[in-house]
């Protein structure tokens, strides 16, 4: 059995989630990214995100929280958000 402390990680990047909220990126990194989802509906016994919200962020500690946002978007579907952020990731890390 897989241990309950591990890490998920998706493109070589942690994934960590709290609630409707998904963290993608470690904080040890200049950027990262905040999922959140904003609707969902039932599909059986599960809850699929049908609108999220997408952040690019800042990790620095000394920056207003307002001033923490470089991006934003809303998408549909939690792939189509998680796409995203990965791609502005990747980008803000390259420094492109």
């Amino acid at each position: 059995m897989a241990e309950e402390n591990a890490v998920l990680m998706y493109k070589g990047r942690p994934l960590m989630r709290k609630d409707n909220l998904v963290y993608y990126g470690s904080m040890a990194d200049s950027h990262i990214v905040m999922l959140q989802v904003l609707e969902s509906k039932k599909m059986g016994d599960m809850d699929i995100a049908t609108r999220v919200s997408v952040q690019l962020q800042l990790t620095d500690p000394a920056a207003k929280s307002r001033d923490r946002i470089v991006k934003k978007s809303e998408k549909d579907g939690f792939y189509t958000a998680l796409d995203v952020g990965c791609v502005w990731l990747e980008r803000a890390l390259a420094g492109k």
